[in-house]
């Protein structure tokens, strides 16, 4: 029996109506508070305090970084934010990954935490969640229907 055909978005199309229920909302959610978060403690961190953990404070500003063109893109929706979304939740999880391990083993490397320090344990490890669910959820989202 032949699929039903499935209209797809321009890329350029919101996905805020697709987005308004299930788990794409959640996660859209999830990764705003994380995108203010993340940014709030940096500026303040780089701007303060910068020369008591330079590394530290640098990383936790490219977490941000990360946290809002994910939320970006799976607010933005379509085929190319998808992708732009796929490519930064791999690069989050690998940072969480490098950087959780980086501070178990050498944790005098990091004289203050960042987000990702202990695998986001300060975060109750949510940012370690965050991007296997990110990435489940949108390799299960049909291509060219964006995000959600």
């Amino acid at each position: 029996m032949a699929e039903p055909s499935r209209t797809p978005r321009p890329s350029g199309a919101r996905a805020g109506a697709g987005l308004g229920r299930g788990p794409g909302r959640l996660l859209v959610t999830l990764y705003a508070v994380f995108a203010v978060g993340a940014t709030s403690r940096s500026v303040y961190q780089l701007s303060t305090r910068f020369h008591e953990a330079p590394l530290a404070y640098v990383l936790s500003a490219v977490a941000a970084a990360v946290y809002v063109v994910i939320t970006v893109a799976l607010v933005r929706g379509g085929e190319g934010a998808r992708r732009v979304a796929l490519v930064c939740c791999a690069a989050e999880l690998a940072g969480v990954l490098t950087v959780g391990t980086w501070t178990v083993l050498a944790p005098n490397a990091f004289p203050d935490a960042t987000v990702w320090s202990n695998y986001g344990l300060g975060y109750l490890l949510l940012p370690l969640v965050l991007p296997v669910v990110g990435l489940l959820w949108l390799r299960r989202s049909p291509a060219g229907a964006g995000v959600a």
